[in-house]
């Protein structure tokens, strides 16, 4: 299953649609402004928020914690040794872990659990500007999670070229 995500309105206070493969609006990135921290939620099309997405206030390295229903999902911080290729670890509440790991400010990167792929993200095939897609590998796989995973790392990685 792929989903289609407009980068170049990715930020703060934004709101954009994803959409899937054939154009349909299937989530909404809501931004929140005005805030003390980097903000987000993840709404389905009847405006049910699926995931919020928050920077981490006060923690040694940049970090993104998502939530779901009010209850802790993930928190994403970037591996302290990745010399070569952005890295970064996923740190489920079940106490799972999903490695994120390629050239995310190319938008070509990938999500795994245990070595197996979940997804990968790329503008590669796409003719669309300022376009990459999300290509959910699994069936099983939670959309939204993956979603959200690839928004926060993005939003971290570029926080640290500006840094």
């Amino acid at each position: 299953m792929r989903f289609l995500v407009y980068d170049r309105l990715l930020g703060i206070g934004d709101d954009y649609w994803i959409e899937d493969e054939r154009g349909t609006k299937v989530f909404l990135v809501d931004g929140k402004a005005l805030r003390l921290r980097d903000t987000w939620e993840l709404k389905d099309l009847q405006g049910r928020v699926l995931v919020d997405i928050h920077q981490k206030m006060f923690a040694l390295r940049d970090t993104m914690v998502l939530q779901r229903n009010g209850e802790p999902l993930a928190t994403i911080r970037r591996k302290r040794l990745s010399l070569l290729r952005n890295h970064y670890r996923v740190s489920l509440a079940d106490g799972n872990e999903l490695d994120v790991s390629g050239k995310i400010l190319d938008r070509e990167f990938a999500v795994e659990y245990d070595g197996e792929l979940l997804a990968v993200i790329s503008r590669r095939l796409l003719t669309v500007r300022d376009t990459y897609g999300v290509d959910i590998v699994r069936e099983d796989a939670d959309p939204a999670l993956l979603i959200a995973v690839a928004v926060c790392v993005i939003h971290l990685a570029e926080k640290e070229r500006e840094d």
